[in-house]
């Protein structure tokens, strides 16, 4: 089990072996979910850009969409 210490301004660096587990990298985002109370989880908040293929529609011309 790996531990962190929160600094005098509230930031915590996560362990390396977690980081490797999750895959994270120097930048990327993590999400604080509630599992219950006083419990959370965090889960990385970052998508690969073919994640997000599809998410907007294209314009049309004349602005109205169909």
């Amino acid at each position: 089990m790996s531990t962190a210490t929160i600094t005098s301004k509230g930031q915590i660096t996560i362990p390396a072996d977690v980081r490797e587990r999750l895959g994270l990298q120097a930048g990327d985002r993590i999400e604080f979910v509630q599992i219950g109370p006083n419990e959370f989880s965090f889960i990385p908040a970052t998508r690969s850009i073919k994640e997000l293929c599809g998410l907007l529609k294209v314009a049309t011309k004349g602005g109205a969409s169909q």
